[in-house]
């Protein structure tokens, strides 16, 4: 699918974006085929200057850009991190792009950074705690923020209310927006032995800005059960494509990520992942 005429830098198009990856940077300046918009992740781009930055600035003006986030730890127990925020307040500044996002987690704790995105319970503690982060962050960089559903392996006990009533209660609060992981969705319905379809069923409808796919892990626990590992290292699986299908049937066309981070691909494999977003995104804007 693709828009006629130029397409608007301060907004994504409901059509496929891709993670940039230098190596890709000749190829999609070249011919981005069905891409069109492209997302970095912030951490990336905080520097003074050098060869990522002035690519960046080159992408931007001819892509609409999402900026992803990984190391706010917006669940973290502590208060946000404030060279940090500077950091990504700075980059957003002079970027201007057209949306920004983070994740559900934490990845701090009395100063220490921890390289990974870690679970949290759904209580009214975490989620007073999550709301006045994203306040803060919506606050500093004066646009609304999408917040990005995690990949689960496992679930809190002391957790009284379900991942997406968690979802919903924070987007009524902050008026934040969700970021809908479909592959996170599979992977924790398939990890908890929930019902993946009655998840998107439960996701209010106005709050979703954009959509990611990728790939995952196939593995077993100690009781030979399936454990799906979100590795973004593959092409999107078949069973999550047909739960993509459902969630633009409930949705709409919605702006959709091509994630693939690990064993990054030649262009042309990217991009055909990025064209079979495009046909699904297609027929729904046709039906």
């Amino acid at each position: 699918m693709s828009t006629a005429g130029p397409i608007p830098r301060d907004r994504l198009p409901p059509a496929p974006g891709v993670g940039f990856k230098a190596r890709h940077f000749a190829a999609i300046m070249d011919d981005p085929g069905p891409v069109e918009w492209l997302e970095i992740h912030a951490e990336n781009y905080m520097g003074d200057g050098g060869r990522p930055l002035s690519q960046l600035s080159t992408l931007a003006d001819r892509f609409p850009i999402s900026v992803h986030g990984v190391g706010l730890s917006i669940g973290g127990e502590g208060p946000l991190d404030p060279g940090h925020l500077d950091r990504l307040s700075r980059l957003m500044g002079w970027l201007a792009p057209a949306s920004f996002s983070e994740h559900l987690a934490w990845s701090t704790h009395e100063g220490a950074y921890f390289g990974d995105l870690l679970p949290l319970p759904y209580t009214q503690a975490t989620l007073d705690r999550v709301a006045a982060h994203i306040d803060v962050v919506q606050d500093r960089l004066g646009r609304r923020m999408l917040l990005e559903n995690p990949s689960s392996y496992l679930a809190f006990a002391e957790s009284d209310r379900s991942e997406t009533e968690f979802l919903t209660d924070l987007v009524a609060r902050t008026g934040c927006g969700l970021l809908l992981d479909i592959n996170n969705v599979f992977i924790s319905a398939t990890n908890l032995g929930l019902d993946p379809r009655a998840y998107i069923d439960a996701v209010p409808t106005g709050a979703v800005g954009e959509i990611h796919l990728a790939g995952h892990d196939e593995d077993h626990d100690d009781s030979g059960r399936p454990l799906l590992i979100d590795s973004h290292n593959r092409p999107v699986a078949d069973p999550v494509w047909a739960l993509y299908d459902h969630a633009l049937a409930r949705f709409g066309p919605v702006p959709t990520l091509i994630e693939w981070d690990t064993d990054v691909p030649d262009w042309p494999v990217l991009a055909a992942e990025a064209a079979r977003a495009a046909r699904a995104l297609g027929q729904q804007a046709a039906a």
